[in-house]
């Protein structure tokens, strides 16, 4: 099922001439209405109008999160406050939250995107699909809400919280759609076991699933324990939040939706941009954004971008699931490594769990890094050989994998802290 054939099936040609009117558009609106890209422009000797070609993107600079927090709350806005229906904003954990405005048109532009990818990936007017994304500030919940109602599907807004809850009403509303983050749905699955909620005591058939990354191994791991398919979708608040992309059934990339987001993989440390199938961070642009348009936003996500058709038949490039963040990067005695390589090392192994946490510290002028990993049957932890053997494995194969050596210690089920929204998997102590 495909939500908009004229644009998802498009051609090439006819995707980018739609993509240069919406970039000459974006331009001109940001230029003549946000001071910040004006002066950005004029320091470089820039006008909208040396905007000719869609290469010619590759002349304006980038926007930074630092950029949303040095102009916080409204100065990056396009429009006028008594036009802006909407404000959503990060936590704002490492200080100031970054600020997001939408118009109507925004809002409705949001809504068609989310729609798109719903469908995509199995959703119709049938389902009926519960959201425990937390709602608020943060764009998810309100993200994907919007969109399942444009597709025609019963929306259940409980929000994140009250596992026991959430169960109860998976149960007894009938719910086919389950709609939060992977690790949040992965803790439901474990108190469903406790409590008794096999795969015949509800109805649930996909999990559309963003806010945070999950690898290949996390992801059958709750296809098995819940007995859905688990498609990832991918957005940030400083674009729109949920929509940007999102995978289709056949989960071979998540299809960017480039009529309103032109995407492009840059190499992070020069700049430079890089062609497709090449790995680097992704740089997106919004292309119909009125209340905060963004020219060239540095999403510091690590990706590949592949242009081919689809299977399910749309035309729009795809991005690979994101391997990590530049800024989520460890460096470990000079090897980067990323925690969904470790997560990758870990799901699915025999005696653990899902659930990991990974600690740096430095000893001396030396990282040191522990990994610590929650055990199924706490039991174990009694049985000194075959804990010492499983610490061992799980070393080995890290140090086979990722070239690094790493000490391993196993703890008893549910020691890690449980998130309701993105997982805490790093502590990085190195510099406290």
């Amino acid at each position: 099922m495909i939500w908009n054939r004229e644009v998802e099936v498009s051609t090439r040609k006819d995707m980018e001439a739609l993509q240069l009117e919406n970039l000459k558009e974006i331009v001109k609106r940001a230029y003549e209405n946000v001071p910040f890209y004006r002066r950005k422009f004029d320091e470089i000797g820039l006008k909208p109008e040396h905007i000719v070609t869609l290469k010619d993107i590759e002349k304006i600079p980038f926007t930074t999160k630092l950029d949303l927090r040095d102009n916080y709350p409204y100065s990056l806005f396009a429009v006028p406050m008594k036009q802006i229906v909407r404000v959503h904003a990060s936590s704002g954990t490492t200080g100031k939250p970054i600020v997001v405005g939408y118009t109507k048109k925004d809002l409705d532009n949001w809504s068609e995107c989310v729609a798109r990818l719903i469908v995509a990936a199995g959703g119709s007017d049938e389902d009926i699909a519960q959201v425990v994304f937390g709602y608020g500030l943060f764009t998810g919940g309100f993200g994907l809400h919007y969109g399942l109602e444009k597709v025609g599907i019963s929306v259940i807004p409980v929000s994140s919280g009250n596992s026991e809850r959430q169960l109860m009403l998976l149960q007894d509303f009938g719910a086919t759609i389950i709609v939060g983050t992977p690790s949040y749905v992965l803790h439901l699955s474990e108190i469903a076991e406790e409590m008794g909620v096999t795969k015949g005591k509800h109805r649930l058939k996909l999990g559309l699933f963003g806010g945070e990354g999950h690898t290949p191994e996390m992801r059958a791991e709750i296809e098995k324990r819940w007995g859905i398919l688990a498609t990832e979708n991918y957005g940030l608040s400083e674009i729109v939040g949920p929509g940007v992309a999102g995978e289709c059934i056949h989960q071979c990339g998540m299809h960017i939706n480039e009529d309103h987001f032109y995407p492009e993989i840059i190499n992070p440390d020069t700049g430079d941009t890089l062609g497709y199938g090449e790995r680097g961070e992704l740089v997106l642009t919004t292309l119909t954004k009125e209340g905060i348009p963004m020219l060239r936003y540095r999403t510091k996500d690590i990706t590949v971008l592949n242009p081919e058709t689809c299977k399910c038949g749309r035309t729009s490039v795809r991005m690979n699931k994101v391997l990590g963040r530049t800024d989520d990067m460890l460096i470990i005695r000079g090897v980067n490594v990323f925690p969904s390589q470790i997560e990758s090392v870990l799901v699915g192994m025999e005696h653990i769990g899902p659930h990991y946490q990974i600690i740096v510290t430095k000893k001396g002028y030396m990282d040191a890094i522990e990994v610590l990993v929650e055990l199924i049957d706490g039991s174990l932890l009694e049985k000194f050989s075959e804990l010492e053997n499983l610490e061992k494995q799980i070393r080995h194969k890290i140090k086979t994998t990722l070239q690094i050596d790493a000490k391993i210690r196993l703890v008893e089920p549910k020691t890690i802290e449980r998130s309701l929204g993105k997982a805490k998997r790093v502590i990085d102590l190195r510099n406290n």
